[in-house]
Parts: C-alpha cells; sequence; structure tokens
C-alpha cells in the first residue's frame, strides 16, 4: 500500500524512524557482522566511519589491520605450501617427477624442489638394491630327459622411468621372462650336456643370463640381470637312482682314466731309463769284444812273429801253457806211461787241499818225487822225439 493511501499512519512510512517490518535480513548488516567476526578473531579494533554501506542508516566500519591479518595468513599457507615442494634424492635413488600424473624428468641425488602437490609429484626408485627372483620347476631337455632345474637371478633397476611407466609388474615381468628363457635354454641341450663336469653348467647360465637381459630390454622394464646362480639341476625323484648310478660310473671312468695316465706317466720314463740301459751296457759289451778281439790278434800276431823265429821252442811253449790253463781247473790227473802197464795217479786234490788235516810219511813224499821226475822225463823224451804241432798234438 502506498505512503499517502488513506488510513496510512506515520508507523507505516518505509522511510520512517518506526518499528521494521518483518522480512529477509540486510545484506549490508551480514557483511557487517562478519567483518566485526573476523577482526575480533584476528585482535583488530575496528573505526567507525559515517554513513553507512550500501544506504543504511546505522555506521560502518572498516578494519584496515583485519585485511593485513587476513594477507598475511594467505602469504604464509602459500610459504608452507611452496616448502613442500623440497625433496632430498639418496644416493641410491632415482626421483621421477609427474606434473599432473604424467612424467616430467629423472632427478638424480641431491636436493632439489617441485612444483607442489597437486601440480607435481614425485616418486623415488631405489636403483641400487639388489634384488632377487628365483624358479624351479621341471623341463624337457633336447634327448627328451626330464630335469628339476632352480635358479635365481639377482637384478637392479637400470631406468626408473622405465621401471614405473613401460610395464605394469616389471618384478613379475622378470620372473616369466627367468622361466622362459630357462626352459628354452634347457630345451636346446641334451641332458649330459647340462649336468656333465665340462662346463655345461656354466654355458647353461650364460645363456639363461644372455635371453633374460634381451627379453627385459624388449619389453623395456628397465631392470639389469647382474649374475644368474643355478641352484641344481637334477633329475625327477623317480629317477635319481638311475642317474646317481650313470654319475658314479662317470666318476669311475674318470678316476681310472687318472689311474690310467698315471701309470703311464710312471712306466714310460721306466722303460725309457731301461732302454737306455741296455743300449749303453749294449755298446759297453761292444767295446769290450771289439778290444778284446784286438788284443788277441795283437796277441796272435806277436806270437806268430815268435812262431816265426823260433817253432820249434814256441810249440812246446803254447803246449805247456795250454796244458797249465787246462790241468790247473783239474783235480785228478792221471797219466799212462809207456814202458808200464799201470796209471800212475796224482791226488792234486789233497795235495791243493793244504788244510793240514792229514799228514804225508816220507814214503808218500818219496813216490811223489819219483813219479814226478818219472813224468818229467817221459815228457822230455817224447817231445825230443815227436815234436808236438801248435794244437799240443803229437806230430806225424
Amino acid at each position: 500500500m502506498s505512503w499517502n493511501e488513506p488510513g496510512g499512519g506515520k508507523d507505516k512510512n518505509p522511510w520512517g524512524s518506526g518499528n521494521k517490518q518483518d522480512g529477509p535480513p540486510d545484506l549490508d548488516e551480514l557483511i557487517k557482522k562478519m567483518q566485526d567476526k573476523f577482526n575480533n578473531f584476528m585482535g583488530g579494533k575496528g573505526k567507525k566511519g559515517n554513513g553507512s554501506i550500501g544506504g543504511g542508516s546505522g555506521g560502518g566500519s572498516v578494519s584496515v589491520p583485519g585485511k593485513f591479518g587476513f594477507g598475511l595468513l594467505i602469504a604464509i599457507a602459500f610459504a608452507v605450501w611452496i616448502i613442500t615442494g623440497i625433496y632430498i634424492i639418496d644416493p641410491a635413488e632415482r626421483g621421477v617427477v609427474l606434473r599432473f600424473g604424467e612424467y616430467s624428468e629423472t632427478t638424480g641425488p641431491g636436493p632439489h624442489w617441485q612444483i607442489p602437490y597437486p601440480i607435481e609429484d614425485v616418486e623415488k626408485v631405489n636403483v641400487d638394491a639388489l634384488r632377487t627372483a628365483s624358479h624351479r620347476s621341471q623341463m624337457l631337455t633336447k634327448d627328451e630327459n626330464l630335469l628339476q632345474a632352480e635358479l635365481s637371478v639377482q637384478y637392479q633397476v637400470k631406468s626408473a622411468e622405465d621401471y614405473l611407466f613401460k610395464v605394469r609388474d616389471p618384478d613379475y615381468t622378470l620372473k616369466e621372462a627367468t622361466e622362459s628363457a630357462l626352459r628354452e635354454v634347457v630345451g636346446a641341450k641334451t641332458l649330459d650336456e647340462i649336468i656333465s663336469l665340462g662346463g655345461g653348467r656354466d654355458l647353461l647360465v650364460n645363456d639363461t643370463e644372455k635371453s633374460v637381459q634381451a627379453i627385459l630390454d624388449k619389453y623395456q622394464t628397465g631392470l639389469i640381470v647382474t649374475k644368474v646362480n643355478l641352484e641344481s639341476t637334477q633329475p625327477p625323484q623317480e629317477v635319481q637312482s638311475a642317474f646317481e648310478d650313470a654319475i658314479k660310473a662317470r666318476e669311475d671312468k674318470d678316476r681310472y682314466k687318472k689311474q690310467a695316465e698315471a701309470y703311464e706317466r710312471d712306466i714310460i720314463p721306466k722303460a725309457e731309463g731301461d732302454a737306455q740301459s741296455l743300449v749303453q751296457e749294449a755298446e759297453g759289451y761292444k767295446r769290450e769284444v771289439i778290444e778284446r778281439s784286438r788284443g788277441e790278434t795283437s796277441r796272435f800276431l806277436q806270437t806268430l812273429k815268435e812262431y816265426t823265429k823260433a817253432p820249434e821252442i814256441t810249440r812246446v811253449r803254447m803246449y805247456i801253457e795250454t796244458m797249465e790253463a787246462v790241468l790247473s781247473n783239474s783235480s785228478k790227473v792221471m797219466i799212462k806211461v809207456d814202458n808200464g802197464g799201470s796209471i800212475m795217479y796224482l791226488p792234486l786234490d789233497r795235495l791243493m787241499k793244504g788244510d793240514g788235516s792229514k799228514t804225508l810219511d816220507k814214503n808218500t813224499l818219496r813216490e811223489l818225487s819219483n813219479n814226478t821226475s818219472r813224468l818229467r822225463s817221459n815228457l822230455n823224451s817224447r817231445t825230443i822225439s815227436r815234436p808236438l804241432d801248435v794244437r799240443g798234438r803229437g806230430g806225424r
């Protein structure tokens, strides 16, 4: 109803100072109350000014210290937010910076700063830690034999960004790559080549390591294999005894071979020494025979020379020397005398003993002396009447 409507009073004048009508609160009053509360919270004292904001009847208040405190709070919060962007990377780690979830850069050891969360975030990856994955399974060899092998792989992180983003689970990928590579290598070799002592295990380890690294590089897992250890290679339990017998037979073969080689090294030098000794003995015997032959030849030539000068004397001397050589080895001598009918016996064995056990009487000595004189005279007469030839027999 308008202010000048009949029946309207002074209290109903909207610009009057009477009672206010019920309705929504005044916006200026709400702002004023909020400012007062904030100023009281910050400890500031407001200054009341003349006039009201927006044409209100009450006097407005402006709090300069309140505005300064609000700005200071905002500055402190911003500084704290900036400080939260500082991070430190350990020497064994690498920091992967993500900007809105996307890879930005990789930082090395030391202090760094990033735009704080939620704009940027840092993922720390330990690249020096030595990690281990093991695998054990049964597989077929090239000659279709079952083999149970246990393998452990030691690896490290080579590229932190590839490790985080290229593959969903790099560690699981490495385990699967190890199994695949081991089956591939074992399937390309026979059982004897794998369990042999001539480097089969080392060859298996080297080939498996190369194959695993090739698979990891192909999938860009960011991992590098440092060492592969072959824990055990043995046949299944069902045929374990048969393989143990085969291994024992192989070891026996190697042992017997080594024993034979040792015997060879022992017997060959002895045989060579015996051969050398025989050769030297033969050479000595050869020289002995030659020198003896030369000596006999020289003696024969000297004898021939003397025989040419005096043949008769030389023949007699040769006969006597020959008889001395023959009779010196005989203990009994029997002589047939031409004039007598009996055979004269000389007991040379008793004479040569000289042990004094038996003493000869004078008659025996006299008889021996007579027989010796008679023998000497007969020999002289035979030599004069029938000269001996060089062979010691009477001449014709």
